[in-house]
């Protein structure tokens, strides 16, 4: 896209570039995962909707790219990278660690006068919830059950035995950065966020997931899907349903403010 800087660009994956976009989504990928995990949603979304997929170090395409090891540089590298495609209204959505870094670039953005349309937290607890978890200073061994267990990891590279000792750093880097995160407060988000659970998910009760009403000022809602922590593999279609929905009405309320 003209105009736009090399950085940014290196952060950012688009599958399906809309030639005239009114509105772009951002989706954060959970630990471990890639941009490409949100290509299905982006296929699926409108043309009027552009979906930008970040890309974090460390993985495919950049894999010779040092990872990041702590939610607020991530989260400051992203704010950056995504400045200058804030010429049209944003929506976040973030699943697991995505869920908290799209939360805290939401964050950023409304300290600077950017207002997102809206913020989906997906598969994750409240940043005002903690729980001890050290899988980022286990085995290896130990890190692949875990992904194994979770069930969100490309069963190809779990077989993969070469392509998995690969991109592991970029995976344990994650597990770090999101194992260490630490809540600063902050004011509460002033942009309607959307809270969605799988029933079953470990990694998220849903006592954790309605605490998120915790650092929303403005409207938020919650939706239980069943499934556990990648519930959404199962729910695309609902999810997309959801967010164009989101993004149709903001679009709308925009419109008439405009008027």
């Amino acid at each position: 896209m003209p105009g736009i800087p090399a950085a940014s660009t290196a952060w950012i994956r688009r599958f399906h570039p809309s030639p005239g976009p009114t509105t772009r989504l951002v989706c954060f990928p959970h630990a471990g995962g890639s941009a490409s995990y949100y290509y299905p949603l982006s296929k699926a979304m409108s043309p009027s909707t552009e979906v930008l997929a970040l890309q974090y170090p460390g993985r495919q395409d950049r894999r010779s790219d040092r990872p990041i090891e702590n939610i607020p540089e991530l989260a400051d590298q992203i704010f950056t990278a995504l400045r200058p495609w804030a010429d049209q209204p944003i929506t976040l959505f973030g699943h697991s660690m995505g869920a908290t870094l799209a939360f805290e670039v939401a964050a950023r953005m409304e300290l600077v006068g950017i207002d997102p349309l809206g913020l989906f937290v997906s598969g994750r607890r409240a940043p005002s919830t903690h729980r001890d978890e050290f899988v980022h200073r286990g085995t290896d061994d130990r890190i692949v059950a875990e992904l194994q267990t979770l069930n969100g990891t490309n069963s190809q590279l779990l077989g993969d035995e070469e392509l998995l000792r690969m991109v592991l750093p970029a995976i344990r880097s994650d597990y770090k950065a999101i194992e260490t995160y630490q809540y600063e407060p902050g004011p509460k988000l002033n942009c309607p966020v959307y809270a969605l659970a799988g029933k079953d998910d470990p990694k998220a009760t849903l006592s954790e997931v309605r605490a998120w009403a915790d650092h929303a000022a403005g409207p938020i809602s919650f939706q239980v899907f069943p499934g556990g922590h990648f519930y959404l593999n199962d729910h695309q279609s609902e999810i997309v349903n959801l967010v164009s929905d989101h993004i149709i009405s903001a679009m709308a309320g925009l419109s008439s403010m405009h008027r």
